[in-house]
């Protein structure tokens, strides 16, 4: 005859068991789910996140040389736009690795930095007198937004 909790009678439970709690019984193997292709929105959408990482890991590396051949004020703070510019790339490229698979987490980081990025191109574009750099940016910027508007892309989210 057992106790209350699958024991045997006289028995203790061990310390961790009765602190923890019985460690929980595997479950039944989930139905794997046909994976269907991106729609072509989402796979350019992917692509065009994949050429900005590339732009900004292309952007570290030309701050990283200057920061290093030049003279800057701070080396501290030319080091750290180095690591935050490199972020920023390494979170677009896994990003862009998310919507050519189509994976849920991905469509928010890229509207938040496509978002952060339009605004710093208008910045260099209009306020900065940097047209040649700030107006190829912002056409990337409402490319990539426009693409994961599409009817075809939202719906490819929204049924994952």
């Amino acid at each position: 005859m057992s106790g209350q909790d699958g024991q045997t009678p006289g028995r203790r439970r061990p310390w961790a068991e009765g602190l923890l709690g019985r460690a929980a019984e595997p479950t039944a193997a989930s139905r794997a789910r046909p994976r269907t292709p991106a729609p072509t929105a989402v796979r350019r959408a992917a692509l065009v996140v994949a050429v900005e990482a590339l732009a900004l890991t292309a952007l570290a590396l030309t701050l990283l040389v200057l920061t290093l051949t030049g003279s800057p004020d701070s080396v501290g703070r030319a080091l750290a736009e180095v690591v935050y510019v490199g972020l920023g790339a390494a979170l677009l490229a896994a990003a862009a690795v998310g919507l050519w698979r189509v994976s849920g987490w991905a469509r928010g980081p890229v509207i938040v930095l496509q978002i952060l990025l339009g605004l710093l191109a208008y910045n260099a574009a209009f306020e900065a007198q940097q047209p040649l750099i700030g107006l190829p940016v912002l056409a990337l910027v409402a490319t990539e937004l426009w693409l994961l508007a599409t009817p075809e892309a939202r719906l490819a989210f929204f049924e994952r």
